[in-house]
């Protein structure tokens, strides 16, 4: 790097929830390095953590579509939910559009009724388009059904003690007896399967989806302790079924049992979800011809270091030896953490005390700000090492 028309910067922030998109800040931050340092190439990259705005972030950073599908929601209401084509082949699916949470109005949220039926349909409709490289987001889910719908949507059946057809919702769990897999899709053994998956509870016991996650889907501690009581049977027909414990598998707990459907009907892969993003946008290879890399998250903290897009794109900038600055709306004390997974500097863009409404309102001009002093001291820094004069 003679000069900084030759210096190359990289962008790849998440959102700042609720304030600024991905794609926004790629265009502030390639405003303030023109102020900055004119000349320099930028390269933005939309980027997610596997969670809400994946689908959106690998279908714009890839060049992908999107495809639309009528689907059952999580209580057999009609819905359309999208997922994201991408070349070679592949697609991206986030659960939580069929299947969420928040497609679910808060009176009826009931994780007894809820199924994954939503989200089975739509990788069958990507396997019909002849995807055969799926990688599923499988945050934000309403349901706990082991997955028995995805699995049902997929041709699967699962039979009480009389050979009867179950729904596969929650309630159901207790009765599953025998699952029958001759009616399976065959597409989807000829497929490859990336769960992206940020937690890592098992399917049962105090920390299993019943307990930890379906008191925020409606349930009470009755349905608590019933939902736990189905997961368990349920657990020991997929062994038996599969030949493979899922009990206990980190991960098989998330989406109230999807992990563990996904591992056995599926024979998915469970990956953390910023690393199975950075694959599909092809992080790396952007990467190897930049100088910097500048990432960024609405707030850092200690959670920051355990799947998030900072921590994800700092350790890929550390093994590859470029320097990384973070830029994040607010901080804690623990956010320093970040220092030790490749992230050398923090820039935070709110610099005095003020409300969150005032934070919230200001968000772009406070990160436009938190850019041109990254940038200016980047200038600096190359001033002092004589590959900018001094001005």
């Amino acid at each position: 790097m003679s000069n900084n028309n030759h210096l190359h910067l990289l962008f790849a922030c998440d959102s700042f929830k609720g304030t600024i998109s991905s794609a926004r800040t790629g265009e502030l931050l390639t405003a303030a390095a023109a102020r900055e340092l004119p000349g320099a190439t930028c390269r933005a990259v939309e980027v997610a953590d596997g969670g809400e705005g994946t689908v959106a972030a690998v279908v714009a950073a890839t060049g992908g579509g999107l495809a639309t599908v009528e689907v059952a929601g999580p209580l057999g209401e009609p819905a359309r939910a999208s997922y994201g084509l991408l070349p070679g082949g592949r697609a991206v699916i986030e659960m939580a559009a069929a299947s969420g949470l928040p497609l679910v109005p808060a009176e009826l949220r009931d994780p007894r009724r809820t199924s994954t039926f939503g989200t089975g349909q739509l990788i069958e409709d990507a396997l019909a388009r002849g995807v055969r490289d799926v990688s599923l987001a499988i945050g934000g889910s309403a349901t706990n059904d082991g997955g028995m719908g995805m699995a049902r949507a997929l041709g699967a059946r699962l039979l009480d003690d009389k050979g009867c057809e179950l729904a596969g919702c929650g309630e159901d769990l207790a009765h599953v007896a025998a699952i029958d897999l001759a009616g399976l899709d065959p597409r989807v053994r000829e497929a490859r399967f990336h769960v992206m998956c940020d937690v890592d509870n098992p399917l049962v016991g105090p920390r299993g989806c019943a307990a930890v996650f379906s008191p925020q889907k409606g349930a009470s501690p009755e349905v608590v302790t019933q939902l736990e009581q189905g997961m368990r049977s349920y657990a020991a027909v997929l062994e038996q079924t599969f030949g493979r414990p899922v009990a206990d598998v980190p991960g098989a707990g998330a989406a109230g049992g999807l992990g563990a459907a996904a591992l056995c009907y599926l024979d998915a892969e469970l990956v953390p979800g910023i690393e199975q993003v950075l694959d599909l946008v092809g992080f790396d290879g952007l990467l190897a011809s930049s100088d910097l890399c500048v990432t960024g998250e609405g707030h850092a903290d200690a959670q920051s270091v355990h799947g998030k897009v900072v921590s994800g794109v700092a350790a890929r900038c550390r093994r590859a030896g470029i320097p990384c600055v973070a830029i994040v709306g607010g901080m804690d004390a623990d956010a320093t953490e970040l220092l030790a997974c490749g992230v050398d500097a923090l820039v935070p863009t709110v610099l005095e005390p003020c409300s969150v409404e005032d934070v919230l309102a200001h968000a772009e001009r406070n990160f436009s700000l938190a850019a041109d002093r990254t940038f200016a001291l980047v200038r600096v820094g190359m001033q002092t090492q004589g590959v900018l004069p001094r001005v």
